[in-house]
C-alpha cells in the first residue's frame, strides 16, 4: 500500500500576476496562507491552473521554491513539474525536489501525444531521477494523449509513482484503474463536479479549482466522506455544481482567475493566449458567487 501524499481537497492554486504580467508573490502568500487557515490539505503550484503553460523556467521555478518556504511545511506542496519534453521535466522535478517539495505532479505529454510505450518510457525516466512520490496527470481534453488504466497499473510497479489525477471525466476508466491498480495507486479527481463518485470508487480526494474560492466548502465535501456521511457529501457535491459550472464555462483558468479578482484578491491578468471572460460568462460566475454565498447582492 502506498501512503498518498494528502488526502482530502488540494488546491489547484493561481498564480497572480502584478498589472504589469509579472507574478505577483506578495499575493501568492496571502493566499498560501488563506487557503491553510480554511482546512485545504495540500498546495498544487504550478498546475494548469497555475498557468505554468506561460510562466518562464525563472518563474517556474521561484514560484516552486516560494510556495515550499510560504507553506513552511504546515500543509504538503505538490510541484507541477511536468512538460512534453522528458529532459525538461526531469530538470524541474530534479529542481522542486531540491527546494524541498514534498510531491511532483506529471501531467502526460502534450502536442507531441506519446504513444502509451512512450508514456510508460517518459514516466519512468522522471520518476527514475528522484526520490519524490509523483501523481501522474491525465487530461485529455487538453492534451490530446489518455494515460490507459493498463498503462497505469505498469507505471505503478515503480515505488514512487504514488497517485493519478484523473481528469478524464470518464468514471467508468476511473473504475479499471482502481480494479487494475488497488492500493499501489492513489487516485484523486482531477474534476470538481465528480469528486463523490471518485471517492466512492476509492479515491483519496480531489486536486482542485473550486478550492480557490471556496476551500473550506472543498475540504469539508471530502471530510465529510472520510468520516462516512455520504449524504452530507451528495448534498455538498451537488450544491457545488452551480458554482463548478460556471468555473469551467470558459478554458480553465480564466474564470476561476477572474471570480478570485471579483472577490477582493489582487489575482491580476490572464497571460496570452488567455484573455478575460466574455460577459456572458462573467454574469454566470457572478451569480453563481452569490447564489454560492461568496458575494453579497
Amino acid at each position: 500500500m502506498k501512503t498518498p501524499v494528502f488526502t482530502g481537497a488540494a488546491v489547484a492554486i493561481i498564480t497572480p500576476m502584478n498589472a504589469d504580467g509579472s507574478v505577483n508573490y506578495r499575493e501568492l502568500g496571502r493566499i498560501i496562507d488563506d487557503q491553510i487557515a480554511n482546512g485545504t490539505d495540500a498546495i498544487v503550484i504550478c498546475g494548469t491552473t497555475g498557468e505554468s503553460a506561460t510562466l518562464t523556467h525563472e518563474e517556474h521555478s521561484e514560484c516552486i521554491r516560494f510556495a515550499v518556504e510560504h507553506t513552511a511545511h504546515r500543509v504538503p506542496v505538490i510541484a507541477g513539474t511536468g512538460s512534453n519534453d522528458t529532459a525538461y521535466a526531469i530538470k524541474l522535478s530534479r529542481h522542486a525536489e531540491a527546494v524541498g517539495a514534498d510531491g511532483l505532479l506529471l501531467v502526460t505529454p502534450y502536442y507531441n501525444k506519446a504513444s502509451q510505450a512512450g508514456l510508460v518510457a517518459h514516466f519512468t525516466a522522471i520518476a527514475k531521477s528522484v526520490s519524490l512520490p509523483c501523481i501522474l496527470y491525465n487530461v485529455p481534453s487538453r492534451t490530446g494523449c489518455n494515460l490507459l488504466p493498463a498503462t497505469l497499473a505498469e507505471l505503478a510497479k515503480l515505488p514512487n509513482v504514488n497517485g493519478v489525477k484523473e481528469a478524464s471525466g470518464n468514471l467508468a476508466q476511473v473504475a479499471d484503474i482502481a480494479a487494475l491498480c488497488g492500493d499501489e495507486l492513489n487516485i484523486y479527481s482531477g474534476e470538481d463536479g465528480l469528486i463523490l463518485p471518485v471517492l466512492a470508487l476509492g479515491g483519496k480526494g480531489v486536486i482542485s479549482v473550486l478550492s480557490n474560492v471556496a476551500p473550506r466548502y472543498t475540504h469539508d465535501l471530502c471530510a465529510a466522506w472520510f468520516a462516512g456521511d455520504a449524504a452530507a457529501c451528495r448534498r455538498m457535491q451537488l450544491d457545488a455544481l452551480e458554482l463548478v459550472h460556471a468555473l469551467f464555462a470558459d478554458v480553465n483558468p480564466i474564470p476561476v482567475k477572474w471570480a478570485m479578482n471579483r472577490l477582493g484578491w489582487a489575482a491580476g491578468p490572464l497571460r496570452l493566449p488567455m484573455c478575460d471572460p466574455g460577459e456572458a460568462v462573467q454574469r454566470q460566475l457572478e451569480t453563481a458567487l452569490k447564489n454560492f454565498g461568496l458575494l453579497k447582492d
